[in-house]
C-alpha cells in the first residue's frame, strides 16, 4: 500500500462565544485538516488544531509546512508502516510537532481502517468503556463563573478547570464563588497559562489551597522548570498538586520534569506531541515514573477530539476529566456528525479508525487559503 494524495486543508470553525485565558481571547477555531489517500482508496484523516499564544508554530505556518514539507515526503510511503513515515518525517523540519502529527494521525487512521478496526484497539485495546470529560471556565467574573460551573455540574459534569490570570485577588475570589456554588466533591482545577512567576503561583497556590484543588496547571512560564519545581514542593505543603503542560513537548522536555522533580501529573496532547507513538510512550514515561497524565486540547475539532478519547482509552495512567472538550466550543464543526460531550461523559467510541467523516460541505464553507511566504 502506498500513500498516492495528500490534502491539505485550512478551516475556521466559529465558537460558541468568546474565550479567555491568560494568552488572549477567540471567537473562531482556525485548524488544519489532513486527509490521506492511499492506493486501494484506503482513506484516514488528521487534524491539528493550533492555539495562538500556545502553540510554538501559528496555523499559518503549518498549514505552509505541511503544504510545501511534509505532505510531499510522504507521498509513496506505506502509511500503515507509521515507524518510516515518521523517521522520514521527524528530521525533515525542526520543531512542528503539530504538523507531523498530522501526517502522523492520518496514517494512524488509515491503518486502523484497513484492519477494520478502532484506533484504540490498533494501539493496544481499551482499558476504560466510558469517558468522563472536564468542563472549561474562563476568566470571569465571580458570580458568572460559579454561575457556568454549576451549569456544567446539572447536566453531568464531575470536575472543571477554571482558568486564572490577571491578578490574584480576582482568582481567589473565581475560585472561592465556584467551589460554593458546587459544593465540596465537584472537582476543581486551575490553570494559569504559564501567565504567572513563580513567586506569584506560590502566593496564590496558598491562597486557594483551602478549597480543595484538583491541580494547579502550568503554573510558572514554560521554560522556568526549575521555577515549577518551586512551585510543586510550596504548593504540596499546602496540599495542591502541580500539573506541566506548556513545558510539555517532546519526550526530552517530559524527562527533564521528572528529573527535578518539576510537577505531580503532567498534560499531554496527540496534536502536541506529534502524534499518536509519542504520545503513547510519553503517557507510558510517566506512568512509570509515578507521573499521572491530563489527556486533551481545549478547542480540537472532531477529527483531534476523537484521536485524543481514543488514546485516553488505552491507559489507565489518564486521569478522569478530559480536556479534549472542543465540540462544546465549536459552533460547527468539519465531521458529518458533531461529537456531543454536553452531558460530561461518553460511551467508548467503535470505530473504524476515528470512527468520523468529513463532512465536504463544512468543509468548502469554513475554508481559508494561506498566502505564501514572502
Amino acid at each position: 500500500m502506498k500513500i498516492e494524495r495528500v490534502e491539505v486543508f485550512g478551516v475556521a470553525v466559529p465558537l460558541v462565544g468568546e474565550y479567555r485565558n491568560a494568552y488572549r481571547s477567540k471567537s473562531v477555531q482556525k485548524s488544519a485538516v489532513v486527509r490521506i489517500t492511499a492506493s486501494g482508496g484506503a482513506v484516514g484523516l488528521g487534524n491539528i488544531d493550533p492555539s495562538p499564544g500556545y502553540s510554538k508554530e501559528t496555523i499559518e505556518d503549518s498549514l505552509r509546512a505541511l503544504e510545501t514539507k511534509l505532505a510531499p515526503m510522504a507521498l509513496g510511503m506505506d502509511p500503515t508502516n507509521v515507524h518510516r513515515v515518521l523517521e522520514k518525517i521527524e528530521p525533515a523540519i525542526p520543531g512542528f510537532l503539530d504538523a507531523k502529527a498530522a501526517i502522523e494521525m492520518a496514517c494512524v487512521d488509515l491503518s486502523a481502517r484497513v484492519a477494520g478496526m478502532a484506533v484504540h484497539t490498533y494501539l493496544g485495546g481499551a482499558v476504560r468503556e466510558k469517558l468522563l470529560f472536564n468542563a472549561w471556565i474562563g476568566i470571569l467574573p465571580p458570580d458568572e463563573a460559579a454561575q457556568e460551573t454549576l451549569a456544567w455540574q446539572q447536566k453531568g459534569f464531575r470536575s472543571a478547570k477554571i482558568k486564572v490570570g490577571g491578578g490574584i485577588e480576582a482568582d481567589l475570589d473565581r475560585v472561592k464563588a465556584v467551589r460554593e456554588a458546587v459544593g465540596s466533591d465537584f472537582r476543581l482545577r486551575i490553570d494559569a497559562n504559564a501567565g504567572y512567576d513563580a513567586d506569584t503561583s506560590i502566593k496564590l497556590a496558598k491562597m486557594v489551597a483551602p478549597f480543595k484543588l484538583q491541580l494547579f496547571e502550568q503554573p510558572a512560564p514554560a521554560d522556568d522548570i526549575a521555577g515549577m519545581a518551586r512551585v510543586r514542593r510550596e504548593a504540596n505543603a499546602a496540599g495542591v498538586p502541580i500539573m506541566a503542560d506548556e513545558s510539555v513537548l517532546d519526550h526530552a522536555s517530559l524527562i527533564r520534569i521528572i528529573r527535578m522533580d518539576a510537577a505531580d501529573i503532567v498534560k499531554v496532547k496527540v496534536m502536541k506531541q506529534g502524534g499518536f507513538l509519542n504520545t503513547r510512550r510519553m503517557i507510558a514515561t510517566a506512568e512509570a515514573a509515578g507521573i499521572r497524565c491530563v489527556v486533551g486540547h481545549g478547542f480540537g475539532l472532531g477529527v483531534n477530539t476523537m484521536a485524543e478519547i481514543m488514546v485516553a482509552a488505552t491507559s489507565k495512567n489518564v486521569i478522569d476529566g478530559l480536556e479534549c472538550v472542543g465540540p462544546l466550543k465549536t459552533a460547527d464543526d468539519i465531521v458529518t456528525h458533531k461529537l456531543d460531550l454536553s452531558s460530561g461523559s461518553l460511551p467508548l467510541p467503535g470505530g473504524p479508525g476515528l470512527g468520523v467523516t468529513l463532512d465536504e460541505a463544512k468543509l468548502d464553507r469554513y475554508r481559508f487559503e494561506v498566502k505564501a511566504a514572502a
